[in-house]
């Protein structure tokens, strides 16, 4: 009797173990696709970041040309 309860338990480890591992598996299977498109996303933040960088100077120069129009139309207006 007591080597049937041991077989028995030694195959509910065994399934347990095989259970756990199969969900181990699944669970890096997703975080698989969580990295490939988090790579993704990052890819494009930094496209967006070099598209967006050389307005930076662009925006500084009009921002100084509408000041100047700016000043020029008030002592146009007289004030």
């Amino acid at each position: 009797m007591n080597a049937f309860l041991v077989i028995v338990t030694l195959v509910e480890v065994l399934l347990l173990v095989l259970v756990l591992a199969a969900y181990l598996l699944a669970i890096t299977g997703t975080l698989t696709k969580i990295a490939s498109t988090a790579r993704l996303i990052q890819i494009g933040v930094h496209a967006i970041d070099d598209q967006v960088r050389p307005i930076d100077g662009e925006i500084r120069g009009i921002n100084g040309a509408l000041g100047k129009v700016a000043g020029a139309l008030q002592n146009a207006v007289g004030r």
